[in-house]
């Protein structure tokens, strides 16, 4: 077969049809060259996998369809431009702006995956030595989004012929009276911006307020409102401005936790409450659960109406909440087996009654013989009527 048989099975011979048959060849190169690219990537990928840093895979990962789909875009874009120069000539003009507005889109999309990436790779992956807390990943990636979306969305203004300078003025005067009429909105934007930079609290910590009745696990932080799930399993939302006018406390931040208890034993036990106090006091001190660093205390307290109080005042080491009571109630029943070993018991309340001996006497002979009280005859009774 020789050249000119080909170009009648083309239709290369054919003037009108030419530009067809180079388009077709355009679409079916770009196909073939994506399918590279992608398999390319790929084993990339794959490779840098093995690597100790993270940020070769986060640049691999976030361009992995951006690259795809610049190239289709300049395939696309060359096939319209060589079937534009057959079909109308003036629509030239129109493929390059929608050329160059695709190469900003997807400039703006693989940086915005490389903050997706970073951000993940800073807070769950192994490969990083320091990790930094979800929060303020997300507050930062939040920002550079916001950042790159606005540039992006002026450098497109500009590439189509706007003046930037027209909408930045319009901007600044706007910004006057969008400031005075979402004044509150922006008050819950700049609270969620000092809850990113100050961290009183992440997702994932129980917070309350003393000030109000807030008090759960924080959820999320957005920019307008942060989510709280109250213990009664019910979702809080509460503005962000709130938490520049209240105190926050967040327990999830303790590093202790603190057993504070009463115990009496009973006034008769006097005599060996100093020995069940040094008891007490020893088993605090080598219990391997409680902190005898921090302040512990063993004392007497005071004469309660029915006991004689003690406390036990000891911080734990651990700070889970389930954990802690197991911990409470081991060092509480021990204590009360110390209290029984010397033979002496829990106090609880009990009422003493003195009376009088003439009234005593009296009451007894009463009760015992009741048939010897005197009564009156019925004729007397009958007089009395």
């Amino acid at each position: 077969m020789n050249w000119e048989t080909m170009q009648v099975y083309l239709g290369l011979g054919d003037t009108k049809m030419h530009w067809v048959v180079r388009v077709f060849l355009v679409v079916l190169g770009t196909l073939i060259v994506n399918f590279i690219a992608t398999r390319i990537l790929m084993r990339v990928d794959q490779q840098l996998e093995k690597t100790k840093t993270p940020w070769d895979n986060v640049l691999i990962h976030a361009a992995q369809k951006p690259i795809g789909v610049f190239i289709w875009l300049a395939g696309l874009s060359i096939a319209a431009e060589i079937s534009g120069s057959e079909i109308d000539p003036d629509l030239l003009s129109l493929i390059k702006a929608v050329r160059e507005v695709g190469v900003i889109v997807i400039l703006t999309w693989f940086v915005l995956r490389c903050i997706s990436e970073s951000e993940k790779t800073l807070t769950s992956s192994s490969k990083v030595s320091t990790k930094v807390d979800y929060t303020t990943a997300s507050a930062i990636s939040k920002l550079l989004r916001a950042s790159v979306i606005i540039t992006s969305v002026l450098v497109v203004l500009q590439t189509l012929g706007y003046s930037i300078s027209g909408v930045l003025a319009f901007g600044g005067i706007g910004g006057i009276a969008v400031g005075f009429a979402a004044k509150d909105l922006l008050a819950n934007f700049f609270g969620g911006l000092m809850v990113y930079l100050d961290r009183p609290f992440a997702i994932g910590d129980w917070i309350r307020s003393p000030d109000q009745n807030i008090e759960g696990t924080v959820e999320h932080i957005g920019w307008r409102q942060t989510r709280i799930r109250t213990f009664e399993k019910r979702p809080l939302y509460v503005p962000n401005s709130t938490f520049s006018l209240i105190s926050v406390e967040n327990p999830s931040r303790m590093s202790h936790r603190r057993i504070n208890e009463t115990i009496g034993v009973r006034y008769r036990d006097f005599s060996l409450l100093p020995t069940i106090l040094a008891d007490i006091k020893d088993m605090v001190a080598n219990h391997e659960d409680l902190d005898t660093n921090e302040t512990y205390m063993v004392n007497f307290n005071q004469f309660g109406p029915s006991s004689l109080d003690f406390f036990i005042y000891v911080y734990t080491k651990t700070v889970d909440w389930r954990t802690y009571h197991n911990v409470k109630q081991d060092v509480l029943f021990k204590a009360m087996q110390i209290i029984e070993s010397h033979d002496a018991e829990v106090a609880f309340p009990t009422h003493t009654v003195h009376m009088a001996n003439d009234s005593q006497m009296t009451l007894l002979s009463e009760q015992a013989n009741p048939s010897e009280q005197p009564t009156k005859e019925p004729s007397e009774r009958i007089k009395l009527k």
